[in-house]
């Protein structure tokens, strides 16, 4: 005969994989960063350029404030990324950098991913389209390093390699 204390309650162990973010999330995401890129070049950049009489209208790819404006670009990316695992866009809509074990990103990931990557997914647009159709919703940038970008309150679609 059994008691009411012999039942034990069934144990639910929780997924060890996460829930992809798909492409328009992120596509999302990376709007609200290039807003936040373009206000930090108009609210400090532009300013200190103005002030020290530097020409702020020269179409040349090595001007100085193409130079700057990519630094910027680039330095939000790979700052954000290793010391967040995510940008102010992916912080608002809830999604993060993993590699793909799970985890956070090294320095030579995130370095890999945000300036190599980036640079090659930012000069041919279109291949930002990749994150549709691959499996773990990977762009040119993430296959590259072997990351993949996770919804950061849901776990279930991606298992990590062990």
């Amino acid at each position: 005969m059994h008691t009411h204390s012999d039942v034990q309650p069934p144990t639910y162990k929780e997924a060890s994989g996460f829930f992809l973010a798909g492409f328009w999330l992120r596509v999302w995401a990376y709007l609200i960063d290039l807003v936040v890129i373009g206000s930090i070049t108009r609210l400090i950049v532009k300013p200190v350029f103005k002030i020290l009489d530097i020409s702020l209208v020269d179409g040349s790819m090595f001007a100085p404030i193409s130079i700057l404006s990519a630094i910027v670009f680039y330095g939000y990316f790979v700052l954000m990324t290793k010391y967040f695992s995510q940008t102010i866009g992916k912080m608002v809509l809830g999604i993060k950098v993993v590699d793909l074990k799970g985890g956070r990103p090294s320095w030579g990931t995130v370095l890999f991913r945000e300036l190599i990557g980036r640079f090659i997914s930012s000069t041919i647009f279109i291949l930002y389209i990749v994150v549709a159709f691959t499996t773990k919703k990977q762009g040119i940038h993430d296959l590259f390093a072997d990351t993949t970008v996770v919804q950061e309150k849901k776990k279930l679609e991606f298992t990590p390699a062990l």
